[in-house]
């Protein structure tokens, strides 16, 4: 047997050697020569990485820094002394597979023959906001980091492994040049390949792409206000102006979608409630993005009467909007009603939970408490941010009386809606640049109704897609009527009644105004509102809109990170001598949590902006 084996061997290694060498280099081919791939696929695939890491940066960086430091919400069950402590946080990994993908498209393309490189100039094109909208999310935390170098180790020889960091002001210029070559591509896309629908964003219109570029020019005009103001004014004119169009209808919005079964985070997050001063400005002026930004409280109709019945007192600012029939029974709500009675904020200040009368928001679990028989319930009394917005796979139980119904909205997941850039941003933008001095076509009040208008229809698209709580109806309610007068969605007349209020005529205060309306709008985009917040120093102190709540502790005001923590390089890192010459350009001191240096020593962007609650310096 063992010499059969061996004849069997022998004649194989016979077979072997006699084989030409072109058949045997047919059968082994070099690693490093492959196929080409088709790029709109890669294009595909790099459009999925502009949006990633989505639990940590909802779960720490969202939740836990920028919307409590931006006072949109509290940290989960209230502000404590610690809000302005830096724990865990997450950025974009736009190292891991974005970049690899954009790198080797645009290498890909340069080597082509002449006549396919310029087919492929549209794909090139596109590469440069995919890459760009991340890393202004990485920059807008930390500063300075690597781009222009990033990812070159497969296109260079000797490999390039130490990619040197771009600070801000080089960043900012880098991309407006990369956005200008885009645009002229994007705009005058003759002749080109076609992405149709591999291009999960726009469907293959490249027009659309181009508009998305100039969103990008004014995301970085809106950043340089207070450093170089001139030079905004002059990007803003280019936008107004270009031949290209800027993002002017739903239609244009870049809403992110990775798939059919993409639903976000999957893990549950820890959500703070609404603070008082927002939710407020937003129900006195019957603001629909109310009902699309947080979600309704526990009491209904059926809830207040079980509290009735129970004989236990009601929150006072639910009870303020409760009517009673002669029997001492609910009969029904009073002011604005349905839905608007449900959303209550509370305060945000760390000293407000030490005092007695704010029991009613920071022990609702206790105070708000009911039974009927062997059944038991508590209820909240105020509004959380809505989690459907970071979320769609999870199941919510609509608020009924112990031992009533179980209502559910569950067996519902339909694919995320993510907004990473929008119409209504850009004219709110455009009505910012206007009252700056910009020298644009239209009225500031023109591009802030349309800015306005679009937020709002936005808002209602996304709460649709992501099938909020309550979007259609209120099922606790019996009555047909009731339930649909009690939904959340966009009703008609709703827009154009909220534009004849006060706080939405630019007559006076119209540069507030715009803020505070670009603060509600990116009540879905955090990185953009906590750089707004920053920028423009609002929510203002002593506003007669949307005033800044003192963050008081022990009777001090807290002082805020203007910027996050960055780590101390190490020896041993490959890239060490550029990450410790990164740092020391920006003058941080790295490793630290202390909030006094994380606010005095900030970002180039934030150099010349106001203090947190100060108002504009404009």
């Amino acid at each position: 047997m063992k010499n059969i084996s061996f004849i069997l061997l022998g004649l194989f290694l016979i077979t072997a050697i006699g084989c030409d060498k072109d058949e045997f280099a047919e059968l082994n081919t070099d690693p490093a020569v492959l196929d080409e791939p088709d790029l709109r696929f890669s294009l595909t695939k790099a459009v999925e990485q502009m949006y990633e890491n989505d639990y940590t940066t909802w779960f720490y960086n969202n939740f836990q820094y920028i919307f409590p430091w931006s006072q949109l919400t509290s940290e989960q069950g209230g502000n404590g002394p610690d809000i302005n402590e830096m724990g865990p946080f997450g950025t974009q990994n736009i190292y891991r597979a974005l970049f690899p993908q954009t790198r080797d498209i645009q290498y890909r393309i340069d080597q082509m023959s002449d006549e396919e490189k310029a087919r492929h100039q549209v794909l090139k094109a596109i590469t440069y906001p995919v890459q760009i909208l991340p890393a202004m999310a990485n920059s807008d935390l930390v500063g300075s980091v690597i781009y222009e170098e990033a990812g070159m180790a497969p296109f260079t020889n000797p490999p390039l492994i130490t990619p040197e960091y771009d600070n801000q002001e080089e960043l900012y210029n880098l991309w407006l040049n990369q956005l200008d070559e885009a645009i002229n591509i994007l705009s005058n896309a003759e002749n080109q390949i076609d992405f149709g629908t591999q291009d999960l964003i726009y469907n293959g219109d490249y027009s659309k792409w181009a508009k998305f570029c100039n969103l990008l020019k004014l995301k970085i005009a809106a950043r340089m206000i207070n450093i170089d103001l001139p030079k905004a004014l002059q990007i803003a004119e280019d936008v107004a102006t270009s031949e290209a169009g800027y993002m002017n209808a739903l239609g244009d919005d870049f809403i992110y979608h990775r798939g059919i079964k993409y639903y976000g985070t999957l893990e549950g997050m820890w959500i703070g409630y609404g603070g008082q001063n927002v939710i407020n400005f937003l129900r006195d002026n019957l603001d629909p993005r109310l009902r699309f930004i947080f979600e309704k409280n526990g009491f209904n109709a059926e809830v207040v009467q079980a509290f009735i019945d129970a004989e236990v007192d009601l929150p006072p600012y639910v009870e303020q909007y409760v009517t009673y029939d002669g029997d001492g029974n609910f009969a029904g709500w009073a002011g604005p009603g349905e839905p608007w009675v449900r959303y209550h904020g509370i305060p945000l200040a760390p000293d407000a939970q030490l005092e007695g009368e704010n029991d009613i928001y920071f022990n609702q679990g206790s105070l708000f408490r009911i039974s009927a028989g062997d059944a038991e319930k508590s209820y909240a009394g105020t509004s959380l941010y809505s989690e459907k917005v970071v979320r769609t796979s999870y199941d919510y139980t609509y608020p009924t009386k112990p031992g009533g119904r179980v209502i559910q909205l569950k067996d519902n997941d339909p694919p995320l809606n993510v907004v990473l850039g929008s119409s209504a941003e850009t004219n709110l933008y455009l009505a910012e640049f206007k009252l700056l001095g910009a020298n644009i076509p239209g009225a500031a009040q023109d591009y802030f109704d349309q800015g306005v208008r679009l937020s709002v229809r936005r808002m209602d698209a996304v709460a649709d897609n992501n099938q909020m709580p309550y979007y259609n109806s209120d099922p606790v309610y019996a009555l047909d009527a009731e339930a649909e007068a009690a939904s959340t969605k966009l009703k008609e007349g709703e827009i154009d009644a909220l534009l004849t209020q006060p706080a939405y005529d630019l007559t006076t205060d119209g540069l507030e105004k715009v803020y505070i309306q670009q603060y509600i709008n990116f009540a879905n985009t955090p990185n953009d509102m906590w750089t707004l917040v920053r920028r423009a120093g609002i929510p203002k102190k002593n506003s007669n809109y949307l005033a800044w709540e003192d963050l008081l502790s022990s009777g001090n005001e807290i002082t805020l990170p203007r910027r996050f923590r960055i780590g101390t390089p190490t020896e041993d890192s490959k890239n060490y001598e550029n990450e410790l010459n990164s740092v020391t350009e920006q003058g941080f001191t790295t490793g630290t949590l202390d909030p006094q240096v994380l606010n005095s020593e900030r970002l180039w962007f934030d150099k010349n902006n106001p203090q947190y609650g100060a108002g504009s310096i404009n």
